[in-house]
């Protein structure tokens, strides 16, 4: 805990970039993940912690994320790469390849949470609680949120019976009823209790 301000204070050129994932609780669809290199010359106005952020402060901050960064990256793992390898490891997998999506690389990554991908090309160091510490990973955290938000509003297009648009897969009460009435669509995580429950 005592390195943790060093390492986020390496490089001050703007090639630290931060990374968070989104959708690791839901019963259906992909686990999203995000990379943002921020210009320290450019940073918008009000990062945070997407959970503590409003839709619309969102989708405002996304914008400026999009147009301010020096690169940003999305990258995804589908709902059969998390029945396959874990929910865990399906979100390192998908930070892994938002991280090595970006150009110019990274010096270091400052991931959220308690773990870092492997196969990185710079240190790492994990942050417990970091989308609300580091602004690079607040920017990571919108814009997971945000593509993963409108991911779950596709789907939804696609399979309207299930009310993805509502709770965009997380295990609610009007997601677990549809559930029952309707069984799993192809989206669903087969691996996840609720949704294996039915399948047995």
């Amino acid at each position: 805990m005592t390195q943790a301000p060093a390492i986020v204070a390496v490089p001050s050129a703007g090639l630290t970039a931060g990374v968070d994932e989104a959708g690791r609780g839901p019963l259906a669809g992909p686990v999203c993940a995000a990379a943002v290199l921020l210009d320290p010359g450019a940073i918008p106005v009000g990062l945070d912690d997407s959970k503590r952020l409003s839709a619309s402060a969102r989708e405002r901050l996304y914008g400026e994320i999009e147009r301010q960064a020096l690169s940003c990256a999305i990258a995804w793992a589908s709902a059969e790469e998390i029945d396959r390898l874990n929910i865990l490891q399906a979100s390192l997998l998908a930070m892994r390849r938002a991280v090595l999506a970006l150009r110019p690389s990274p010096e270091v990554v400052l991931v959220d949470g308690n773990r870092c991908p492997d196969g990185l090309p710079c240190p790492a160091r994990a942050i417990v609680g970091g989308d609300a510490l580091e602004p690079a990973i607040s920017a990571a955290s919108i814009l997971a949120k945000v593509a993963r938000d409108r991911a779950m509003l596709a789907l939804d297009a696609r399979y309207p019976d299930y009310g993805f648009a509502q709770h965009k897969g997380y295990p609610t009460r009007l997601h677990l009823q549809a559930l029952e009435r309707l069984g799993p669509c192809p989206e669903h995580r087969r691996s996840f209790g609720p949704v294996r429950r039915l399948l047995d």
